[in-house]
């Protein structure tokens, strides 16, 4: 499946963060060797202990408002998590050619607007860092709607604030999950990342035709 686009058929693109435009090593490098040394330390258990009883506990939410919130885990887990954030806030990193494309992005007539489950802290902290959001019309988080994207009814929220024309739309986002979601509710055009994780091997299996990098979808006309 080509990972190139019909740009003359597109007026707005909805891109996700986490694993898209941003490396997600950060965030899995946060929640599976962060979080859990942590916690370990906090209730003086072992690591294979803290993750056996983390992934109980999270993976319990997935795909749920309250796996991406960051005020919930400090709740749940008794820890600063948006404070954890920062102590390894210096691995948030931008992906391969996702800047060059923005711009390219904010040059053309198309509306570039964020589209991220990230809860507001987290995403605030990851534009400090990246400053992304020079590039876009928009930045839109899921709590502001109280719905996340896995939700079919996120989309009837999002088009209430955007007025967006799915027929004309294209999404960018690394969790199928998500994609199918945008799918049901008519997003014409759906596009997955091949290495949302720097530090992980290639995905091999698609659903939705990938990008390695965003060159892959260059030039955008005007």
């Amino acid at each position: 499946m080509t990972a190139s686009v019909p740009w003359s058929e597109i007026d707005t693109v909805l891109l996700d963060m986490d694993g898209t435009l941003l490396d997600l090593h950060f965030d899995n490098y946060f929640w599976l060797t962060h979080v859990p040394e942590t916690f370990a330390k906090k209730h003086s258990i072992s690591i294979q202990q803290a993750n056996q009883e983390l992934d109980e506990r999270i993976h319990a939410y997935k795909g749920q408002l309250e796996w991406y919130c960051l005020d919930f885990w400090s709740r749940e887990l008794d820890m600063d998590i948006a404070g954890l954030k920062r102590e390894v806030e210096h691995l948030i990193a931008i992906r391969p050619g996702a800047e060059l494309f923005l711009k390219a992005l904010s040059e053309s007539h198309k509306r570039a607007v964020l589209v991220t489950n990230a809860h507001q802290g987290s995403l605030q902290l990851k534009l400090a860092n990246t400053h992304i959001d020079q590039y876009l019309d928009m930045v839109l988080c899921s709590h502001d709607f109280g719905l996340p994207k896995e939700d079919r009814s996120f989309w009837d929220a999002l088009q209430r604030s955007e007025k967006f024309d799915p027929a004309r739309t294209l999404f960018i986002d690394d969790s199928e999950p998500v994609l199918d979601s945008a799918r049901d509710y008519g997003i014409q055009y759906l596009r997955s990342i091949v290495q949302p994780d720097s530090k992980k091997p290639n995905r091999t299996e698609h659903n939705y035709p990938a990008i390695l990098e965003f060159s892959d979808l260059l030039p955008i006309n005007k």
